[in-house]
């Protein structure tokens, strides 16, 4: 017999993000959390000779990040700011962790797979994230909802945004 109980939050967002146009915005973001983790597993699944891969996928996991942290900070962010409460803090430490992540991904777009340090900053990178992750979904995502923002209006803005930004602009 088949259990009829609710999906978890992963499979809901997951499903979320199959339907034509944007979900909510929270889904939306835990969808671009998702795909960033599995790009830095296959990264860690690389060869060390697998220098082109390695700079190929480096690039990509930039290019998600920049896209994904420019629409939180112009769209998202300020939102979740003016709908009050304790956010403020929230919202300035993550702005902080977002730079920090920033200034890794330049650093990482101007070497090449076969520089010193490559692996190690791809790797912290990847830490940096992970923590970042926990506190959006443990604490910003949770007062985003109980705030009753707009979220599908949010989601729809941080999409159209997402699109626009190239690699170019993640520099």
């Amino acid at each position: 017999m088949r259990s009829t109980s609710t999906p978890s939050p992963d499979k809901a967002a997951k499903h979320a993000t199959a339907q034509p146009g944007p979900p909510d915005a929270i889904a939306l973001l835990t969808a671009d959390h998702e795909h960033v983790k599995d790009l830095f597993a296959q990264y860690d699944k690389l060869g060390e000779r697998a220098l082109v891969s390695k700079k190929k996928l480096a690039n990509e996991i930039c290019l998600e990040l920049s896209k994904h942290a420019t629409a939180e900070e112009e769209i998202f962010y300020p939102a979740v700011r003016a709908a009050g409460g304790d956010n403020a803090d929230l919202i300035d430490e993550a702005t902080v962790e977002h730079a920090s992540a920033k200034s890794l991904i330049a650093q990482i777009l101007d070497m090449d797979a076969s520089d010193a340090l490559f692996d190690a900053k791809v790797k912290v990178l990847s830490e940096q994230i992970e923590h970042h992750v926990g506190e959006e979904e443990g604490d910003i995502f949770p007062k985003a909802r109980k705030a009753k923002l707009d979220l599908a209006a949010l989601a729809e803005a941080i999409a159209a945004r997402k699109e626009q930004i190239g690699i170019a602009d993640a520099h």
